[in-house]
């Protein structure tokens, strides 16, 4: 998922606290195809802020919504969906703004805010996989 916050910058064990998920669980959704962390020359995994978000709606879809993860799959090419057509009607129109302020509806209800996540309180942020 493309966003804003595309710059790898997380190892594993950061992201999995960001997420408070355990990082067998990040590499189970990678393998799984819902969140693509960068690699490193070494082979380890970089999260960027966008895959921390994508994790965290992952997270709703799975521990609020009670998908599973091909329920997931489906919920994320939704919201990829939604999100492009969004960004095609963000004009001062009433009309317009009516469909931006459904899509944003649906999108929450998709469990997708569109925020920057939070960084780890000690301010780690590639330290070791």
């Amino acid at each position: 998922m493309s966003s804003r916050y595309s710059e790898p910058l997380f190892v594993i064990s950061v992201a999995a606290r960001l997420v408070e998920m355990h990082p067998q669980t990040l590499r189970k959704y990678e393998r799984e195809g819902l969140v693509a962390p960068s690699r490193t020359s070494g082979n380890l995994r970089l999260y960027s802020d966008s895959d921390i978000e994508q994790l965290r709606q992952v997270k709703y879809l799975v521990e609020q919504r009670g998908l599973n993860l091909a329920g997931v799959q489906l919920a994320l090419e939704l919201t990829n969906e939604l999100r492009r057509l969004r960004q095609g009607y963000e004009r001062p129109t009433p009309a317009a703004q009516q469909l931006v302020r459904e899509i944003d509806g649906l999108l929450k209800r998709l469990g997708f805010v569109e925020e920057p996540p939070a960084r780890v309180q000690d301010g780690s942020s590639a330290k070791g996989e």
